[in-house]
């Protein structure tokens, strides 16, 4: 009862007018990132956040959460009908989608796709007011040493899920972490790595490496492999609706999606790949109609688009609860957070219940809004996909330095954003993924201090972080999270040298 309660209140602060508008400009802003090819959620999160930082934050960070979800249904748009997806997560949905809008019925693969990450989204709504408050309740208990071995947990599973080397990840949270000592120590008041610069003294600022590795470096990458050749955009022929045929088709998928995505999504090392391809895989084994997969089949259209964005829901579990980002918009919204001097985490549901509950409420609005929105407006985001893409990165490169100046108006500032620019695309074209790397600038300082408070509660005694049972599960779950995916990696080489 409690929880209705607290929806209730939180409905009343995310139907307020201004919310309300934070939510509209946020799943419009999302839906148009997701179509245009090779512009992220997060590289939007990334540009808005030095403009944003004088607005309301309750407003702001309903306007990023509009984002993502906005930008996870505008992917399937550009996967149905350009067999392009906008994220790694629609894949699975290109599959059968383009296949279905190349047959004259893009109207009801689009229809279905919007259908079920609606339904999708009211039911992962409901599992992260249920879920996070008991979350919450756990974490409240935790010592300084479960709360540093959270993190490590949190940088290990973050650098092995992103890209398809570990050791890449772990260099790129590396390399945040040697970010996050630039600045004073907060315990003895010395400079580290400031090397007499004045500006550096306060740290390096999570906007500025955001701006540069996720708008300056993933436009730099995307212009620099630019071909100059349309795509070809395939017509939305005949009914947008869908007949009494596909919605008997759709609504089992769409359950079953939900089903897989929001408890992986919820996972501190989940994400809405993996996912939207099981979906994919079980309707293809459970279809009524096999030999339409491969064809244009809706079942596969319906589970991996309800699966995305079940998943995208969940992925606010772990970061509202406890702090901890597991994709690459949950750590641009980690970003938000700070921005407003607010740490996600058990103490949030306490100190600023409000913007939370509102938060949480504004995911049922954000999802209507997006329902209501999106179908009727399906002509105009196919005339967006015709936007030369040389404006579409030009524009953003000129967003992200005036956005940037006008938060920070310093020279350092600029030669730091072009820096970190310039960094985010040599580590594009080398394969290193940049999230990590936030997610060490961010966590790393939380990391060190809680560890320096272990440390001094237990007068120096390395050990404590194995003697208290929490600390240890968590410091062998992340050891089980660095091994894992090297012992997969051995045993497929092995099964591959034994073909």
């Amino acid at each position: 009862m409690e929880v209705i309660s607290l929806l209730a209140q939180g409905l009343l602060i995310a139907i307020q007018p201004g919310n309300l508008l934070f939510a509209g400009v946020g799943v419009l802003l999302g839906t148009l990132v997701g179509i245009l090819p090779g512009i992220s959620p997060s590289l939007t999160v990334a540009l808005l956040l030095p403009i944003t930082f004088k607005l309301d934050p309750t407003g702001s960070i309903i306007m990023f959460a509009g984002i993502y979800f906005g930008g996870m249904y505008g992917s399937s748009t550009t996967a149905i009908l350009l067999n392009t997806p906008g994220e790694a997560s629609s894949i699975a949905t290109a599959i059968e989608g383009h296949k279905m809008a190349k047959a004259g019925r893009g109207g009801p693969a689009l229809a279905t796709a919007a259908i079920g990450s609606f339904v999708a989204g009211l039911i992962a709504t409901i599992g992260i007011s249920v879920l996070a408050p008991w979350l919450v309740e756990l974490a409240v208990q935790f010592g300084p040493w479960d709360y540093f071995a959270l993190m490590v947990l949190a940088f290990i599973t973050v650098s092995a899920t992103f890209g398809n080397s570990v050791l890449r990840g772990i260099t790129s949270l590396a390399l945040g972490l040697v970010l996050g000592l630039i600045g004073i120590d907060k315990l003895t008041g010395q400079s580290r790595l400031a090397f007499g610069v004045p500006s550096l003294l306060d740290g390096v600022s999570i906007t500025t490496l955001a701006v540069g590795l996720f708008a300056m470096g993933e436009t730099l990458f995307i212009a620099s492999r630019f071909t100059g050749v349309q795509e070809k955009i395939e017509a939305v022929r005949g009914s947008l609706w869908m007949t009494k045929e596909d919605w008997k088709r759709s609504w089992k998928p769409w359950l079953r999606g939900i089903g897989l995505g929001f408890p992986i999504g919820a996972l501190p090392a989940g994400g809405a790949e993996v996912p939207t391809l099981l979906s994919y895989t079980l309707e293809r084994r459970l279809a009524v109609k096999p030999e339409e997969f491969g064809k244009g089949a809706i079942e596969g259209v319906a589970g991996p688009e309800a699966a995305n964005n079940a998943a995208a829901t969940g992925t606010l579990v772990p970061l509202l609860a406890l702090g901890l980002p597991t994709s690459a918009t949950a750590a641009m919204m980690l970003a938000g957070f700070q921005q407003y001097g607010l740490v996600p985490g058990p103490l949030l549901f306490i100190t600023n219940a409000d913007l939370v509950w509102g938060l949480i409420a504004s995911f049922f609005v954000g999802n209507l809004m997006l329902l209501v929105l999106n179908l009727p407006l399906v002509g105009l985001w196919v005339r967006l996909l015709k936007v030369p893409q040389p404006w579409l990165y030009a524009g953003i490169l000129v967003f992200a330095v005036m956005g940037t100046l006008a938060a920070n108006p310093s020279t350092v500032e600029l030669i730091m954003l072009v820096t970190f620019g310039i960094c985010g695309y040599l580590m594009r074209c080398w394969d290193y993924p940049v999230a990590p790397m936030i997610v060490g600038l961010i966590l790393g300082p939380m990391a060190e201090s809680q560890f320096r408070r272990a440390l001094q509660i237990s007068l120096g005694d390395g050990l404590v972080f194995f003697k208290h049972g929490g600390s240890a599960t968590l410091l062998a779950l992340a050891l089980l999270a660095l091994v894992a995916p090297l012992v997969f990696k051995g045993l497929r080489r092995f099964k591959g040298d034994d073909a």
